[in-house]
């Protein structure tokens, strides 16, 4: 038999536009795109700063300060000075009458030195003898020894001047020498040499001579200090 011709296989060409060429576009090869790089590498600096963040010392958040306690600070003592009297030349004026009626009543007072302008600290006693209305009723002293550095005192309390300073005989309030232990009788008078009589005659010890003593003077129910020996 004769051979039958093989069938021909037909290709529909495509339709050819003129000017234009057919021909297979290229294909893209595999690979990062530019936006996903970006992004990965702002993800790996950010892990890298956060890794640095979290390994930083901490430092411990200061508690708020307290307030300081208010402490109230008492004001200043008042000078217990100044509220004595002070007698000058002017005003020499230290005590009523009405005040000193007790006998061996005491008041303390300033008597300004006429020559050095000190304040000298001075006691006025009230004498177990007269009337109040009466000058010789009172001695005033100054506290001031006469001689040293030393500030008598008048001590009532007569066990005082039995153990502190010895003078077993003590009936009745007396000045006292704390430096010398010397001990005057308000009671007694003394002459110094050149006939002056003065009060507070040496009971005990050695000193040269008594307190200095302050006259007083008496106007209407004003006790003054008028003048210093």
């Amino acid at each position: 038999m004769p051979d039958r011709p093989s069938p021909q296989r037909f290709k529909t060409d495509m339709p050819q536009i003129p000017g234009v060429s057919a021909q297979t576009p290229p294909r893209t090869q595999p690979g990062f795109k530019p936006v996903r790089l970006i992004g990965f590498l702002a993800a790996l600096v950010f892990c890298l700063l956060l890794v640095r963040w979290m390994m930083l010392p901490r430092v411990p958040e200061a508690s708020p300060a307290r307030p300081s306690p208010q402490i109230d600070i008492p004001p200043p003592a008042a000078d217990a000075n100044a509220a004595l009297p002070h007698a000058t030349e002017l005003q020499p004026g230290i005590a009523s009458v009405d005040e000193m009626a007790q006998p061996w009543a005491t008041k303390d007072f300033f008597y300004k030195n006429r020559l050095s302008g000190e304040n000298l600290p001075a006691v006025l006693v009230r004498l177990p003898v007269g009337t109040a209305g009466q000058p010789a009723s009172y001695w005033a002293f100054s506290q001031k020894a006469p001689f040293g550095n030393c500030t008598l005192e008048y001590v009532t309390d007569i066990e005082k001047l039995r153990t502190d300073y010895g003078f077993r005989a003590a009936k009745h309030p007396m000045v006292g020498n704390p430096c010398s232990r010397a001990v005057f009788d308000p009671l007694k008078m003394m002459n110094l040499p050149g006939g002056v009589w003065v009060r507070g005659a040496i009971a005990q010890g050695s000193d040269l001579r008594p307190p200095l003593g302050i006259e007083i003077e008496i106007h209407g129910k004003q006790i003054m200090a008028a003048r210093m020996e």
